[in-house]
């Protein structure tokens, strides 16, 4: 049997990678995690005060007050119809005796024209300030021709 040949069979090398103790290991952290997460949320119980204050039915319409964009102001009253062209003097003169009757249920809001500058609304403010007048809001885009 000399001449018999042995053929032994090689064994190929495998270029993958085994990767079933990659998705093990995943599953017990994702386990672990699931478990954990529920713990680590973190609560307080807050008691929000209760109220049984009711909407007043009497509101009455704000002041208005409008910055046009040559530098005048304003004054829309509660029942105009249409604003009138005042200058500041007269706006403070107009504002505190309305301001003494209505007391803290005085409010003003503040308007502006598209274009008119920032410095006229800071005027209108300045000249609420002077009238004593606390509550006071701004309205935002108010355009248009309202004169």
């Amino acid at each position: 049997m000399a001449g018999s040949i042995i053929h032994r069979k090689r064994r190929k090398l495998k270029s993958e990678i085994n990767v079933v103790p990659y998705i093990d290991v995943m599953l017990v952290l994702l386990i672990i995690f699931m478990v954990t997460a529920p713990l680590l949320t973190l609560s307080v119980d807050v008691k929000l005060p209760s109220s049984e204050a009711r909407a007043t039915q009497e509101r009455t319409d704000p002041v208005i007050v409008i910055a046009y964009p040559d530098g005048s102001l304003g004054l829309q009253l509660p029942g105009d119809g249409r604003p009138r062209v005042i200058d500041a003097a007269q706006m403070e003169g107009m504002l505190a005796p309305i301001r003494d009757q209505q007391g803290n249920d005085f409010r003003v809001m503040v308007a502006a024209q598209g274009d008119a500058p920032y410095q006229t609304v800071l005027d209108a403010m300045d000249v609420l300030r002077r009238a004593k007048v606390s509550n006071v809001s701004l309205m935002t885009n108010a355009g248009g021709d309202a004169r």
